[in-house]
């Protein structure tokens, strides 16, 4: 290959997105094959896409082997932006339906399950009364997950519990600071209690949803000089947690948020118990340097309204 040409010379006349397409095509199927019965394309045609882009851009941008391709510095690059580029063009195809129909639309949003209760639900059950065409895409992940997500261009924006570890290139707006609370079912005897230590909290059986949660806990008991308490069941599954802490055999674990809406559970109860070091802050987290559809920013306005209370202290 030669030296690549400039943007402003040939490239910019005979840049095709079709070839770019099925460049991106071929890298996410692994081989030229696969991409064509993908493409319904013949795999002649696929290769020679790719090489009539790598010809234009004067870069090699696969290594070719019998086992299928592997993208090179240059491709891996380009496959990146191409990411962005479509993922630009898609936006605004649906920018200018929803400009079009102000009643429609798709929006892809992640959360974590507690928030997806508490805060995507009641407004998805009210954007939709108001604009029943829009369609939403709801992607339930843990935190660190819906980072990649969000750098993968699969959903717009995600709303979940903000890390210092935050993945890079995101933004974060912090809607609101929550802190961790001990939960179980009105049944238990400890919720007729004013006052628990963690002490008391020492032979309780306890399930597992959030692991980051519980890493908490345990650290919290390790500074008073506790064991940790017993785990008696582990599960990813939010209705059989909230089914079995609302048992009230077992405590739990849950964020303050969860119970501060009207769709609190009724059958569970926050037990009057100190977490030391146990807040952390909830927020929005986007794409940096991606452009944002109407619908996505109409969501986001109707969470800082639909939360706004959050950020004022809790009462005592």
């Amino acid at each position: 290959m030669g030296a690549a040409v400039s943007w402003d010379d040939r490239v910019r006349r005979r840049f095709k997105l079709r070839e770019l397409d099925i460049f991106m095509a071929v890298l996410s199927a692994g081989s030229m094959g696969k991409a064509a019965v993908h493409l319904n394309m013949a795999q002649p045609a696929v290769s020679k896409a790719v090489s009539d882009l790598e010809h234009m851009l004067g870069v090699r941008l696969l290594d070719r082997s019998s086992q299928g391709v592997e993208p090179t510095a240059h491709g891996s690059a380009l496959f990146k932006r191409g990411m962005a580029v479509f993922d630009e063009l898609r936006q605004g195809v649906q920018e200018l339906d929803f400009l079009s129909d102000l009643t429609a639309g798709e929006l892809r949003i992640g959360c974590t399950d507690t928030i997806s209760n508490a805060i995507v639900t009641p407004l998805v059950l009210s954007l939709t009364e108001q604009y029943p065409r829009i369609v939403f895409h709801v992607d339930i992940r843990n935190p660190s997950l819906l980072g990649r997500e969000l750098t993968a261009r699969n959903i717009e924006l995600a709303i979940s519990r903000v890390t210092p570890s935050a993945e890079a290139g995101e933004s974060v707006e912090i809607l609101f600071e929550d802190r961790v609370v001990v939960v179980t079912g009105k049944k238990n005897p400890l919720t007729r209690r004013r006052k628990i230590s963690l002490a008391n909290l020492v032979s309780e059986p306890w399930v597992v949803f959030d692991s980051v949660l519980w890493k908490r806990l345990t650290d919290s008991f390790s500074a008073n000089g506790l064991a940790a308490p017993h785990i008696s069941v582990v599960t990813h599954s939010i209705n059989l947690h909230n089914e079995l802490a609302a048992s009230g055999r077992f405590l739990t674990l849950m964020p303050s948020f969860a119970f501060r809406f009207p769709r609190s559970n009724p059958l569970l109860r926050a037990l009057p118990v100190a977490l030391p070091n146990s807040r952390h802050p909830i927020g929005i987290r986007t794409l940096q340097n991606r452009s944002l559809g109407p619908l996505a920013k109409l969501f986001m306005d109707r969470v800082r309204a639909f939360t706004k209370p959050l950020a004022k202290p809790e009462a005592n």
